[in-house]
């Protein structure tokens, strides 16, 4: 127990190093609580688990390349959207998912459709950032039409939020509780 709390006592005074006070997320215009998890689960990860160990290992590996494929899809913020449009200038949804995980050489299906089914599922109760999000489309009746990237998740309200490329505005990011997307969700899939 001593070891825990020493532990913890460790990860409180390296957060509040990390992150400075006065940072917000430039999208938003909050506190960047994304940030601010992914610095939580690698201190953790560093403090709590022996880097010697290769599950101490894959865990770090596998939070840089979240934080890897989330910094590609920010980078596209703003981009016009285009049917069929798979990068790097005009994007359709799945263009727009399928080309950000192929910039780190993960092939995850061609269409929204494709990618939901060949995609592990996962509970929305489990859902973490870097999983892909379905929705229905205003075209696609009651299938999968339209896909996005998690980008938070506050499991307090069970919301989150995902970039990815609207028809209307091209690369943004919303949020699961807008009434469109609250009506239309489908699933999540997580692709490694």
């Amino acid at each position: 127990m001593k070891n825990l709390t020493t532990s913890l006592s460790i990860l409180l005074v390296a957060l509040l190093v990390a992150l400075p006070a006065h940072a917000q997320d430039p999208f938003t215009n909050k506190a960047p609580q994304g940030t601010l998890m992914a610095k939580i689960d690698t201190v953790a990860i560093r403090l709590l688990i022996p880097e010697e160990g290769s599950y101490g290992k894959a865990l770090g590996a596998g939070l840089e390349l979240v934080e890897n494929i989330l910094s590609e899809a920010f980078r596209h913020l703003g981009k016009r959207y285009r049917i069929g449009g798979k990068g790097p200038n005009h994007f359709d949804c799945s263009g727009f998912t399928g080309y950000v995980f192929r910039q780190h050489n993960f092939e995850i299906g061609a269409s929204s459709r494709d990618q939901y089914a060949r995609n592990k599922p996962v509970n929305r109760g489990n859902m973490q950032r870097g999983d892909l999000v379905f929705f229905t489309s205003a075209h696609s009746g009651k299938h999968v039409g339209h896909v996005g990237i998690v980008v938070e998740v506050d499991p307090t309200n069970n919301t989150f939020s995902f970039i990815h490329a609207s028809t209307r505005n091209g690369v943004i990011v919303s949020r699961s509780s807008d009434g469109y997307y609250a009506r239309r969700f489908v699933g999540v899939r997580r692709v490694f």
